[in-house]
């Protein structure tokens, strides 16, 4: 699936220190941790709380942050649509990242075992 250009920007531009905490929001309001959150954070890009923290405080981009991640090889298993698209046919790379980051926190939030969400 095509997403626009100013979509794709938009996404590569935006502060990941900004969108962090409304993660956490969403996960915990559905009785979900922040532990768990890192958890699912760390098996899609290999950031542990430490790193993940740097990168908070240094206010990376989205699109440093998956030019820093090391992507989970299962993650090409993640599917399903988010905000409107079909994950597995955005073609912009970074955007599906972010797509693909997106659609993890959702499942988290709705109950998703851990087991079932880290696609191992």
């Amino acid at each position: 699936m095509n997403t626009s250009n100013t979509h794709n920007q938009r996404i590569a531009k935006m502060i990941f220190a900004s969108v962090y905490p409304m993660y956490i929001e969403k996960v915990e309001k559905k009785g979900r941790t922040k532990k768990e959150l890192h958890q699912v954070i760390e098996w899609l890009t290999g950031f542990d709380t430490k790193k993940l923290q740097e990168l908070i405080k240094e206010k990376v981009t989205f699109e440093t942050f998956f030019e820093r991640a090391k992507l989970n090889p299962n993650a090409r298993f993640i599917t399903g649509v988010i905000c409107g698209y079909r994950i597995e046919k955005i073609e912009n790379p970074l955007t599906q990242k972010a797509r693909y980051l997106d659609k993890l926190v959702d499942e988290l939030a709705k109950g998703r075992k851990i087991e079932k969400i880290l696609r191992k």
